[in-house]
């Protein structure tokens, strides 16, 4: 809705097809969350020439993204600090087993909390993400856990494949030192130890 209300605040040339496009949405749902905005009094239509429609955001239209904005953003910095706090659970469960040498296994958003979660900690990461074709800006990301040599744990940070990646690592290395945040929702394989997610 959000997405929508933002696209729509383009001024009166606006189109569904122009909608859909900035949203990154399909053509019917566009058009399904517009009318909605219609019904609620957020959105207003205006017949254009050559049997189209212009829409704009009524004032009521501005008030609802603002608070949509607020809201998101409050949910996000949640999400923050819950999954900051996960992942630094994780790392003091390594720093108890006496593992230092820690794979991040995906690079993005996740890889960049929990290196915000490690800072203080003894220990050092190194972030793996066979998805990643050229790497990344922030850091070096290695193409395979054979690349990273001999490591202690392997912490998933993928948000795409979490249950995948969470399985293929635990075939190879066991279900111990791979360790997953609960907020991942990995369902651990039966009879593997349920102690290493954290909350």
């Amino acid at each position: 809705m959000l997405a929508v209300l933002n696209a729509l605040d383009g001024g009166a040339h606006t189109n569904q097809r122009s909608v859909a496009s900035r949203a990154g949405v399909a053509l019917g749902l566009a058009n399904a969350l517009i009318k909605r905005c219609v019904r609620k009094g957020l959105v207003k239509i205006s017949q254009a020439p050559a049997r189209r429609y212009a829409y704009y955001l009524t004032p009521d239209g501005f008030a609802e993204k603002s608070r949509l904005v607020a809201e998101y953003l409050s949910v996000s910095l949640d999400f923050f600090r819950q999954a900051r706090a996960a992942y630094g659970d994780l790392f003091a469960l390594c720093e108890e087993r006496g593992w230092r040498r820690i794979v991040l296994a995906g690079d993005g958003e996740l890889a960049e909390i929990a290196q915000l979660a490690a800072q203080g900690r003894s220990v050092e990461l190194i972030v793996v993400d066979d998805a990643s074709m050229h790497g990344s800006n922030r850091w070096p990301v290695l193409p395979n856990l054979e690349a990273a040599g001999a490591v202690d744990a392997v912490i998933i940070t993928d948000t795409k494949h979490p249950q995948a990646r969470f399985e293929a690592l635990t075939a190879r290395l066991g279900t111990e030192r791979v360790l997953a945040p609960e907020f991942l929702q990995i369902t651990p394989p039966r009879g593997s130890n349920a102690a290493n997610a954290a909350p």
